[in-house]
């Protein structure tokens, strides 16, 4: 496994270290030994989540408050997304700032981010199938979301593409308005 900081050095890519020949692959998507020696701490996944998008479809900028606040480890199965994660914690020097990643069934990296990070993604592939590992329980009380188009943050999500986008980010607050950590 090849682990990659970030421009923000708490959000990793996760590279799996990958068997392939004439039959197809193997590798091994998740352990949990590994995983935690190349974070760094102690991780305890409690959920693990599967969604399918069509192309254009935009999901995020969404996160969850503490005491329900979430990490996550993602990745694509199938199709390709632009993946992205913005620093919400005050006290960061990154607050504010973005990474972004392709994430691909051909590519198989993965994206980490700690607690604190609000996440989305654009489908970029007819369809795309997302895998998510979260550290705690969907919590709809503390869910919160913040406008994918906000021009405080400006993500990049690829000029020229016109997103499908959900009523509920579409009404999503204003970074500036956001509760974040």
């Amino acid at each position: 496994m090849k682990v990659t900081d970030t421009k923000i050095p708490d959000v990793k890519i996760i590279e799996p270290t990958v068997f392939e020949d004439q039959r197809g692959f193997f590798f091994e998507s998740f352990n949990h030994k590994k995983f935690e020696e190349a974070i760094g701490y102690s991780v305890t996944f409690v959920q693990d989540n599967h969604s399918k998008s069509s192309k254009g479809v935009l999901r995020g900028l969404h996160y969850q408050l503490r005491p329900h606040a979430q990490k996550k480890l993602v990745r694509v199965v199938q199709g390709e997304v632009f993946d992205v994660a913005v620093d919400i914690r005050k006290s960061s020097p990154t607050f504010g700032q973005w990474v972004g990643e392709t994430l691909s069934a051909g590519n198989k990296k993965q994206l980490w981010m700690p607690e604190g990070f609000a996440h989305g993604f654009l489908t970029l592939s007819d369809t795309a199938e997302f895998l998510y590992k979260t550290t705690d329980y969907y919590s709809p009380k503390s869910e919160r979301s913040i406008r994918w188009d906000d021009p405080a943050v400006s993500v990049d999500w690829f000029n020229g593409i016109s997103p499908l986008v959900s009523s509920k980010d579409k009404t999503a607050q204003a970074f500036v308005n956001a509760e974040v950590f």
